[in-house]
């Protein structure tokens, strides 16, 4: 028996697949099928699979050509496959040529020609393209629209700010640039939003009753009545509203949650948070200062997230203790707040003028969980115990800091109607209301100046 094995994503499924598949069936007498994995995808610029891992091997499985189908989970697996499986012919597409040569030492390798006009990412480009717009003045914007390159099914429309010196660090872009709103509104189907935390309600409004998608930095608004009305406003007009933390979209972040949530590590008692910088801190005593992205907009959000996901929202009591920058009390430097559960504790503590490591533990009954610093942009975590023997360390790729991610998940959202989980209503509301009482001094505790 001849046994041929190939490996594809598979993501809408189409007639060039089904070609190659039944060439590469004809090449033997039994086929093994290697779908890949997401997490495997990402890492090989996969971004934006229209489908799961479990509708792709079911639409392979559907076609009746192949006799085992298998999930391709990590680099270098083929070969490990190629001797488990005891393969005699490795095939893939001729767009793979000279790629695969080193199989040779364990089977022979054939490179088949593809079915020309017709692939995954044609298809993702010509029927679900989003044409995108970016709005902000920092650097995020840059590195926003360079990681649209990274996507698939995305194409950057134009760019609303007044810091031109932006557009030197952004590559490729021909689209519109305007220092108003309303003319990106109408070249574009969603936004990107970085503008001040101040304007995030107007914008929003305004994006959504034209319907537009809107992906915002957290947070989306000032108060918890504005966040509410927001959100129904989205699900009213069909408009996709998500709060824009990479960290949440990323790997590492998510696989940690789940094995938190599992009991991994018993039962979650305390959840500490860390975010702290110093970058971006002019004249930080001048009445002068720059109060929109102060630390608890700044860090905030990302801070509460782990522990509004992992302990619920429901939290007793809470304590906001802060240290502000001048006498006008509007940009505190430090930021520090307690939330007081039923049966668990959890405290984070940002800053954007006092620095301090940026780690996350979470605590259980049976171990902990440790996220070095900056925990936000994590691609490493460790479960630890009580005997060290039992530690495991746990490693993910992370590319363009997650952004990509994040973008990927925006669109898909669009193209299904689905916001997903990855940042829950509760939670977006939840961020809203804290930093609302932050303003308005509620549960609140002033350092000395």
């Amino acid at each position: 028996m001849v046994k041929v094995i190939t490996y594809g994503t598979y993501d809408l499924l189409h007639y060039g697949h089904i070609r190659l598949l039944e060439r590469a069936k004809a090449l033997g007498d039994y086929l093994i099928v290697g779908v890949t994995a997401d997490d495997f995808d990402k890492t090989r610029g996969k971004i934006n699979v229209q489908q799961s891992l479990m509708e792709r091997v079911e639409a392979v499985r559907a076609t009746g050509i192949a006799d085992e189908i298998i999930i391709e989970e990590y680099e270098g697996q083929k070969i490990d496959d190629i001797r488990k499986y005891n393969v005699d012919i490795f095939t893939v597409g001729s767009d793979w040529k000279g790629k695969f040569d080193y199989l040779n030492e364990y089977c022979k390798v054939v490179y088949l020609d593809r079915t020309q006009g017709v692939s995954s990412s044609e298809i993702r480009a010509e029927k679900r393209k989003v044409k995108f717009g970016l709005v902000g003045e920092t650097s995020v914007i840059s590195k926003f629209a360079n990681e649209c390159e990274a996507v698939n099914g995305i194409e950057l429309a134009g760019v609303c700010t007044r810091n031109q010196t932006l557009f030197d660090d952004i590559k490729n872009f021909s689209g519109v640039i305007t220092e108003n709103y309303d003319p990106l509104l109408e070249k574009v189907d969603a936004v990107y939003l970085f503008s001040e935390p101040s304007v995030h309600y107007e914008q929003i409004k305004k994006a959504i009753e034209q319907g537009k998608h809107v992906l915002c930095e957290t947070p989306v608004a000032l108060t918890l009545q504005q966040s509410r009305e927001l959100h129904e406003l989205a699900q009213s007009r069909g408009c996709i509203l998500m709060d824009s933390i990479k960290t949440a979209y990323a790997t590492a972040y998510s696989r940690l949650l789940l094995l938190a949530k599992s009991g991994k590590i018993g039962k979650v008692v305390s959840v500490d948070v860390t975010a702290t910088s110093l970058r971006d801190i002019k004249d930080i005593q001048s009445d002068k200062i720059d109060a929109t992205w102060n630390s608890i907009c700044e860090w905030g959000s990302i801070a509460m997230l782990p522990v509004f996901q992992l302990l619920g929202t429901d939290y007793k009591k809470k304590f906001i203790a802060s240290k502000f920058s001048n006498p006008k009390k509007s940009f505190d430097i430090f930021s520090k707040i307690d939330f007081i559960y039923d049966d668990a504790v959890a405290s984070i503590r940002v800053g954007k003028g006092v620095k301090s490591e940026g780690e996350l533990i979470i605590s259980g009954t049976e171990g902990y969980i440790y996220v070095p610093a900056p925990w936000w942009k994590t691609d490493y975590f460790e479960i630890r115990y009580e005997n060290p023997a039992d530690n495991k360390r746990y490693f993910y790729q992370l590319d363009g800091e997650g952004i990509r991610y994040e973008i990927a998940a925006f669109v898909k959202a669009i193209q299904t109607g689905k916001s997903g989980t990855y940042i829950e209503r509760n939670v977006s509301d939840a961020i809203c209301s804290v930093i609302e009482d932050f303003y308005n001094k509620k549960d609140f505790i002033e350092l000395k100046y």
